[in-house]
């Protein structure tokens, strides 16, 4: 990351960082295409974790009491978890009885499904992922009042939206021995994006966001190319990033039929302002 910012060279190699990766996951040291969205939650995960344990000797560090008595307890937060860290709640509700329980589940990526082969917006997308779903027959849940399982109404709404959100276009399809790449293009928008609907009435504190990173997948699902673009938070131009190739590009191209992963950041995103004291 420094020597990226530090712009001394026109590209970095990511080959080290790879291989620290690819000794964890030896899958990703393959010279076979791999899936981002699962190398992006493998990363997250790696990250957290190193970086929980940091926190942790730091808060052991900083204790005053004696060495022989103090008790290291990690943390389990880390600014990945305080970064893209959200949180669904499911309302699920017994057809028969009409009784509802709640289920809370972490995200840090949401996988969305791609309604239409042809073309749709990103809002179409997120309407069919958090619409309500019935779950019948082999998917029935155990409902405790009736002590049976039943059919259930389920709904998903967002409880803790992520400073920043990554949202997961599921091009890949594989149904039984039927595998095939969905190139629909989803148009998502570069500011603005309002996740109200979906967010929980008393949760609703950064409901719109800014475009701010995608990931492309070019080819199919046996062999393709992946290139990026991201936004310079500082100059907030836009810069197309493919294996060597770096080059600024304007707004007008970062709307592609090719996204597969898409990097919001919520907005308005402050750090507070401390006051000195006279």
């Amino acid at each position: 990351m420094t020597d990226m910012w530090l712009g001394d060279s026109d590209c970095v190699s990511p080959e080290i960082f790879l291989s620290a990766l690819g000794s964890l996951y030896p899958v990703f040291l393959k010279k076979t295409q791999q899936d981002a969205q699962e190398f992006l939650i493998y990363v997250f995960n790696e990250l957290h974790e190193a970086l929980k344990k940091h926190c942790g000797r730091r808060a052991y560090e900083k204790r005053s009491a004696p060495r022989s008595c103090r008790k290291v307890v990690a943390s389990e937060t880390s600014i990945i978890t305080r970064l893209f860290e959200g949180q669904l709640n499911y309302r699920i509700t017994c057809l028969k009885c009409e009784t509802c329980t709640n289920k809370n589940e972490v995200f840090t990526v949401l996988s969305l499904p791609i309604p239409s082969e042809y073309e749709c917006s990103l809002q179409d997308c997120l309407q069919c992922f958090f619409q309500q779903d019935t779950l019948t027959w082999n998917n029935q849940i155990h409902c405790s009042f009736c002590e049976s399982k039943q059919e259930t109404a389920v709904r998903a709404t967002i409880s803790k939206a992520p400073k920043i959100i990554v949202f997961h276009l599921k091009r890949f399809d594989i149904q039984g021995t039927v595998k095939r790449k969905l190139r629909t293009e989803i148009l998502y928008p570069l500011t603005n994006l309002d996740l109200t609907p979906y967010i929980c009435p008393i949760f609703r504190k950064h409901p719109k966001y800014n475009l701010c990173a995608v990931v492309n997948h070019f080819g199919d699902l046996d062999g393709g190319h992946y290139t990026a673009f991201c936004k310079n938070s500082v100059t907030q131009a836009w810069y197309s990033f493919d294996d060597t190739r770096v080059s600024e590009i304007p707004d007008t191209s970062v709307q592609t039929a090719t996204a597969y992963l898409l990097f919001y950041s919520c907005q308005p995103f402050s750090m507070p302002i401390q006051k000195r004291r006279s």
